[in-house]
Parts: C-alpha cells; sequence; structure tokens
C-alpha cells in the first residue's frame, strides 16, 4: 500500500497532475508514511524523472512548471509535519536566490529553486528585483554556501557584476560559491564577473551546485 501510493505521487509529478499530488500526498501522510519519505521516494523521485526527460528534450518548460508546482503544493503540507515530528530534511547545501536589480523575472529564477530544493538543497529565494544589499545580508544570515544570480534582460546582467563585488566588499567572498544564469548569460561572461559557475538551466543548476561545492 505505501509503495503504491509513493509511485502514484511519483507518476502524479511526472504526468503534470498537481492537484493529485496533493492529495496523493495528504493520502499518504495520514496512512502513516513518514514525511521523509514521501520526499525522497515520492517527489524528489518525480521531479527528477521530469527533469532528466527535460535534459533529453521529452519535456519542455511547461512540463517543468506544472511538476514544481504539485511539489511546492505536497511541500506546503509536509514542512509542518517534518517539523511536529522533529524530522530534519537534511541539506546538501544552503542556496541563497534572486534576480538582480532591474528585472522582474520570475519564472526561470522560481524553477532553479525548485529543482535545487528537490534535489536536498535548503534554498532562500528573494524573489526579484533584489538590491546588492539584500543578497549580501542573506548570505551572512543564512551562512549559505552558493550564491543564485539570475538576470534576463542585457541591461540588468551588470547587475550581476554588482553583487559579487559587494560580497567581495563585505567580506565573505571566499565563503560563497556564486552560480549566475539568465538568457543573455554566458560562461564567457561567468568568467569576466568573477563567478564561479554558469547554469544555462534549472537542471543544470543542480549538477553545477553539486559540482562547486565538491
Amino acid at each position: 500500500m505505501s509503495e503504491d501510493l509513493l509511485a502514484r505521487i511519483t507518476e502524479s509529478i511526472v504526468g503534470g497532475e498537481p492537484e493529485s499530488v496533493v492529495a496523493l500526498t495528504r493520502k499518504a501522510l495520514e496512512s502513516g508514511l513518514q514525511p521523509l519519505e514521501i520526499i525522497n521516494q515520492g517527489l524528489v523521485a518525480g521531479m527528477n524523472i521530469a527533469g532528466e526527460r527535460f535534459t533529453r528534450g521529452e519535456f519542455f518548460l511547461p512540463h517543468l512548471l506544472i511538476a514544481a508546482k504539485g511539489m511546492q503544493g505536497a511541500m506546503e503540507l509536509l514542512e509542518p509535519e517534518l517539523g511536529a515530528r522533529q524530522q530534519v530534511h537534511e541539506a546538501v547545501g544552503t542556496v541563497v536566490i534572486g534576480t538582480v536589480l532591474g528585472d522582474i523575472h520570475e519564472i526561470g529564477k522560481s524553477l532553479v529553486g525548485t529543482m535545487l530544493s528537490a534535489n536536498g538543497f535548503k534554498v532562500y529565494d528573494l524573489g526579484v528585483d533584489v538590491p546588492k544589499e539584500d543578497f549580501v545580508a542573506r548570505v551572512k544570515e543564512t551562512g549559505a554556501d552558493l550564491l543564485g544570480l539570475s538576470a534576463l534582460l542585457t541591461t540588468t546582467m551588470i547587475g550581476q557584476r554588482e553583487v559579487i563585488e559587494a560580497i567581495v566588499q563585505a567580506g565573505i567572498r571566499d565563503q560563497v560559491k556564486v552560480i549566475v544564469g539568465g538568457a543573455p548569460v554566458s560562461q564567457a561572461w561567468a568568467d569576466e564577473i568573477g563567478a564561479d559557475a554558469y547554469a544555462a538551466n534549472a537542471m543544470d543548476a543542480v549538477e553545477v551546485a553539486r559540482r562547486v561545492l565538491m
């Protein structure tokens, strides 16, 4: 019964059925399954399959966004249960992400955050149009290992450089790895501004994040 529920959660994530994901997650909790078991064997398994299909060109951005919606809805149910049962979802690393000042593009950045969260990272998403001071403050507050900077406009790319300069001035550059991404961003730009890595898409971001923390 429990294995069937977990398999159905995975299938619903992959199948793009967010309402079903939430309903099955609730049913799994009611049946006595542990939150960590539901996360690891149901939700993460589904997001990984969706991500692999995206990488192979079988899924496109809308598929990933719907899968992510199911994951997020289920986590809203599971996070209070994790706290109540004093279970810890051990993090691979801690990430602060956001879209830089002057840029209000949300979708790609949010998808990166969801994929990182699904793969075991603790994610603090600052949203869009984020001043450099806010990135510095949150990295200090959380002790983040990683800082993800998104820019979707050529006119706001300079904001990524300014954030890196700000964390250097704050004396915390050696404490945090910086990953940059966004439509106009490239590896050459990452190298030019002193970022540690460039990620082309949400799945790439997961692999890059793991690599830079090794």
